[in-house]
C-alpha cells in the first residue's frame, strides 16, 4: 500500500495489541451508550476510531492509508447505505398512497390484540421466507404491523421484538436470501447442507418463540380499553384516506419483484413510483407533494393525537441518523477488518477448543464480536467462514454447521446492537432502540442459546464421518474419512 506519495510496510498486530484496539472500541461505545447515557452512538463510534487510529500508527499505518481502508469498506458497503435511502422514501410513498393506512385499517377490522402476535411472527418469517430480506420484511410489512399493534394498545417494544424474530428467522432460512448464500460461500460448504444444519436448530427456537408471544397476546387479549382505540384508529384512517384496495398495489408489486428476484433497489424504486402514482390518483396529493414526501417524509394532520404519530414517517431525511451510525460504524470496521486485529484475537484462540461445546461457544463469540465492532454481519460472515473452515476440517466437523454458528452469532444478534447498520436501521424504520425491544426479540437469543446448549449435549452436531455422532471432546475423532464437502 501507499502513504504520502511512498510504499509503506506494516507490521501485523500482536494479540495483546488487538485485544487493545477492540477493547478500545468496547469502552468508547460503552462509555458512551450505557454510562453517560445522553451521548450519541456517533460519539462512540468517533472515539472508538480514534483509539483505534492511534493503535495502528503504532504499525505503521498514516492516516491516508487508513482512508484507504475506510474508501474500501464503504465501497464493499455502498448497497446497504442505499437502501436506507430506498426504504426511506418507500415508507413515505406508501403512507401517501394509503398502503399502509390500508393495511393498519383493515388489519384491525380482523386481527384481535389476543392473535396479533403469534399470527404477525408467522407473518414477518414467511414473508422474509419468501422474499430473502429481513430489511425488506420490517421496512413494509413491519411499518403496518407497527401501525397495527399500536392501534390493538400492544407496547411497542414487544411488536418490535415480535417482527424483528419473524423477519431474522425468515432470512436466515430462505434460500434466496443473502445471509445463508454468503456464509455458506465463505464457509465453503453446500447451501441445501447448510439450511438443513440450520433448521435443526431454529426449528426449536421458532417453536418455543411461537409459544411466548402466544403467552404474550394473552396478557392483552382481554384489555377492554383496546377497543375504543381500535375504533377510533379504524375512523379516523377512513375519513383522511381513501381506503380502495387498489391501494395495495405498491406492495404487491414490490413482494412480486422480491420474489422473482428482481434486483432489490431497481425493484424498491418501482414500489416508490407506483406508490406516488397511487398517492396522487387516488388519494388526491399533488405532484409537487408527493414528490417531497420523499425527502422530508409523509405528513397528515388528522386530529388525532393517537394517530397522527403513527403516519407521519418516512422520508429520506428520516434516514440520515441511521445513515450517519451506519457510514461510521462500517469506517470503523473498515479499520479493524483490513488491518487484522480481529484476525489475530480468532488465531490466538482458536487452538483451545478442545470440544465441540467450546468451538461453537468461540465461532459464535467470534461472529457477534465481529458484528459489534465492524458494524455490519456481513463482514463478520466472510471473516470467520474464512477463519474457522480449516479449524472445523482439522477435527472432522461440516463446514455446514460453521456456516450456521456463523449466522447464529452474526445475523440474529446484530439487530438488537443499535450501532450495527441493522440496529440502526430498526431504530429509523421502527422508531425504537435495539436495547428497548431486545428482551422480546426472543429469536435473537434463543437461537444462539440454544445452538450452544445442543452442542455441549452432542445434539445438532454435523460431522463428516457419521460413526463420530455423539463424540463431545476432539481427540476421540475419526478422521478416516475424506470430507465429502471439499472440491474434488
Amino acid at each position: 500500500m501507499k502513504g504520502y506519495g511512498k510504499t509503506q510496510e506494516f507490521k501485523k498486530p500482536s494479540f495483546k495489541l488487538a485485544a487493545l484496539a477492540l477493547l478500545s472500541v468496547i469502552f468508547s461505545l460503552v462509555l458512551c451508550i450505557m454510562i453517560f447515557k445522553t451521548v450519541s452512538i456517533q460519539v462512540g463510534l468517533l472515539l472508538g476510531m480514534v483509539f483505534v487510529t492511534l493503535i495502528s500508527r503504532t504499525l505503521g499505518y498514516r492516516f491516508n492509508d487508513l482512508m484507504v481502508l475506510i474508501q474500501k469498506s464503504i465501497g464493499e458497503s455502498t448497497f446497504g447505505l442505499w437502501f436506507f435511502i430506498a426504504i426511506g422514501a418507500i415508507i413515505a410513498a406508501w403512507m401517501a398512497a394509503g398502503t399502509v393506512p390500508a393495511i393498519i385499517y383493515y388489519g384491525l377490522g380482523f386481527i384481535s390484540p389476543t392473535v396479533f402476535l403469534p399470527a404477525g411472527f408467522i407473518l414477518c418469517t414467511i414473508t422474509a421466507l419468501c422474499t430473502g430480506t429481513s430489511w425488506g420484511t420490517v421496512g413494509t410489512v413491519g411499518i403496518a404491523l407497527i401501525g397495527i399493534g399500536q392501534g390493538l394498545g400492544i407496547p411497542l417494544p414487544i411488536t418490535a421484538g415480535m417482527i424483528i424474530s419473524g423477519a431474522i428467522t425468515g432470512d436466515k432460512m430462505s434460500p434466496v436470501s443473502d445471509t445463508p448464500n454468503l456464509t455458506s460461500m465463505s464457509a465453503g460448504a453446500d447451501l441445501y447442507e447448510t439450511l438443513k444444519a440450520m433448521l435443526q436448530t431454529i426449528a426449536p427456537a421458532f417453536f418455543i418463540t411461537l409459544a411466548l408471544f402466544i403467552y404474550l397476546g394473552f396478557q392483552y387479549g382481554s384489555d377492554d380499553a383496546n377497543l375504543s382505540i381500535i375504533n377510533e384508529t379504524r375512523s379516523v384512517l377512513a375519513d383522511n384516506f381513501n381506503l380502495n384496495p387498489i391501494v395495495m398495489l405498491p406492495i404487491a408489486i414490490l413482494l412480486t419483484l422480491n420474489v422473482i428476484k428482481f434486483p432489490s433497489l431497481p425493484s424498491m424504486t418501482i414500489a416508490v413510483m407506483s406508490g406516488l402514482v397511487v398517492a396522487v390518483v387516488f388519494q388526491g396529493a399533488s405532484v409537487p407533494d408527493a414528490l417531497e414526501f420523499l425527502n422530508s417524509g409523509f405528513e397528515i394532520s388528522t386530529g388525532s393525537a393517537y394517530v397522527d404519530p403513527i403516519l407521519n414517517r418516512g422520508g429520506i431525511q428520516s434516514m440520515m441518523w441511521t445513515f450517519s451510525v451506519a457510514f461510521m460504524a462500517l469506517s470503523l470496521g473498515g479499520i479493524l477488518s483490513k488491518v487484522g486485529y480481529m484476525e489475530v484475537l480468532v488465531a490466538g484462540l482458536v487452538g483451545r477448543a478442545k470440544t465441540v461445546g467450546s468451538l461453537t461457544v468461540l465461532t459464535m463469540m467470534s461472529s457477534m464480536t465481529s458484528t459489534a465492532a465492524f458494524g455490519e454481519a456481513y463482514m463478520s460472515f466472510i471473516l470467520n467462514g474464512e477463519l474457522f473452515k480449516e479449524q472445523f476440517d482439522k477435527v472432522g466437523l461440516s463446514r455446514a454447521m460453521l456456516a450456521r454458528i456463523v449466522s447464529e452469532g452474526g445475523l440474529m444478534m446484530a439487530p438488537v446492537m443499535p450501532w450495527t447498520t441493522f440496529g440502526a436501521f430498526v431504530v429509523a424504520t421502527l422508531g425504537i432502540s435495539g436495547f428497548e425491544f431486545a428482551p422480546y426479540a426472543f429469536m435473537s437469543f434463543l437461537s444462539p442459546i440454544l445452538s450452544v446448549l445442543m452442542t455441549y449435549l452432542g445434539l445438532a452436531v454435523v460431522w463428516n464421518n457419521k460413526k463420530n455422532k455423539g463424540i463431545k471432546r476432539f481427540e476421540n475423532v475419526d478422521l478416516s474419512n475424506e470430507p465429502s464437502f471439499i472440491p474434488k
